[in-house]
């Protein structure tokens, strides 16, 4: 089994980066399942009902999110949708589920999405608990586990892999829109890649309008960040996954410009 996470979907213009690509992407790499990070698929903040279709008809399985879950109320009127999966350490009560667990090929597949703690000024549960938790209590329920974990800190991300090198299939990173080059197999067998990366304006700053970016360092007023426009690039990685043990046997970065 192959299965594909594509970084983060910012603004309309990744979205449609994402609709011309996908369905190519797929069949060249003969892909079986797709996970799409899409909170910053709306104006860069958040997701719209519209968006939400738009990445699912391209070919996506299941949406993670992040800490813009919630920049556009119109999240709430289809935040139940199982193919649409929040932090799951938000606090008890919150609307939506972190889990969804999926079949393809005869596998069961659990994605799950968690959020950081360290510089993202969240109000979450440790992501650390409550991960280990979750997959204590499905681990016999599902043959492959695979997490996406949204967080700023480099050294956080390295270390809730390592906390669960062995229990879980993948662990892959999201939020700081940068592809990491540390693609790896840990010791115990869990893939992890500390950031897939993003898809939107290949000529910005994180997906940002240049000078808008470089103004707020310069001048330290709050400048609105703006969306830049132009070429877009698409960045994930591909698990290769045997077939028999749902081990992954390699991981790979994909960068399409």
């Amino acid at each position: 089994m192959r299965i594909l996470a594509v970084g983060d979907i910012v603004g309309e213009s990744g979205v449609r980066k994402l609709k011309e690509m996908l369905p190519q992407i797929k069949e060249n790499e003969k892909i079986d399942f797709v996970i799409t990070n899409g909170e910053n698929s709306a104006g860069g903040m958040g997701i719209t009902e519209r968006n939400f279709k738009d990445i699912i008809e391209a070919g996506t399985d299941v949406i993670t999110m992040g800490n813009h879950t919630w920049g556009k109320k119109d999240i709430f009127n289809f935040i139940d949708n199982p193919k649409l999966l929040r932090p799951a350490n938000y606090p008890k009560g919150v609307v939506g589920k972190g889990i969804g667990i999926y079949e393809c090929n005869g596998r069961k597949i659990a994605v799950m999405n968690f959020i950081g703690r360290v510089d993202i000024n969240i109000l979450s549960e440790n992501p650390f608990i409550m991960a280990k938790e979750m997959v204590e209590e499905i681990k016999n329920k599902v043959d492959i586990i695979i997490i996406d974990f949204h967080a700023e800190a480099t050294a956080e991300k390295i270390a809730i892999a390592r906390y669960l090198d062995g229990k879980i299939t993948a662990l892959f990173g999201t939020h700081t829109h940068v592809q990491t080059a540390d693609e790896q197999i840990l010791p115990k067998g869990t893939a992890y890649i500390t950031d897939i990366g993003m898809t939107g304006p290949k000529n910005s700053v994180i997906g940002m309008d240049v000078d808008a970016s470089i103004k707020r360092f310069e001048t330290t007023l709050p400048e609105k960040y703006k969306l830049a426009e132009g070429e877009c690039i698409l960045s994930g990685v591909i698990f290769d996954i045997d077939d028999l043990n749902c081990k992954v046997t390699d991981i790979k970065r994909i960068l399409y410009k």
